[in-house]
């Protein structure tokens, strides 16, 4: 499980140093694609196959299964540690992303996401002025922290 916020920033060559904490649960080999609200979402191999087969079922009928299913996969790649510990981003993934040197590198559950300092400080401080009626809303799908 991945879990906790970490401040790195990436180089002009695409570098960023991963977290010591995800590298072993992350393996030598993972993927790196575009995540929601503008960050990256990083899965190890074995999660990813999950993913993978739940978007595999979704029915190709329906336009939002196919546009999500692109935009999911055609953002994707595989990525690997360096001796430093650091992985390579691609660049369309950087500007998706708007990775420019200081990132926010979040353990959630089971992935990672990589965000934009400047756009994860946004996004925070307005989940956190809702974050009250986002726990109560959780409560409709009998979650009880």
């Amino acid at each position: 499980m991945f879990m906790g916020e970490y401040q790195h920033s990436i180089d002009e060559k695409g570098r960023m140093i991963v977290p010591a904490k995800f590298r072993e649960s992350l393996g030598a080999q993972f993927v790196v694609t575009r995540g929601l609200d503008n960050c990256l979402f990083v899965y190890p191999h074995a999660e990813w196959t999950v993913l993978e087969q739940k978007l595999k079922s979704l029915s190709l009928m329906k336009a939002d299964a196919r546009a999500f299913t692109r935009f999911f996969f055609s953002g994707a790649t595989e990525c690997e540690l360096d001796k430093q510990g650091r992985i390579n981003i691609p660049n369309n993934l950087c500007e998706y992303a708007k990775l420019v040197k200081d990132c926010v590198v979040l353990g959630v559950s089971n992935r990672v996401e990589i965000w934009s300092r400047e756009i994860w400080e946004h996004y925070f401080k307005q989940s956190e002025e809702s974050f009250n009626e986002i726990a109560e809303k959780l409560v409709d799908f009998n979650f009880d922290l």
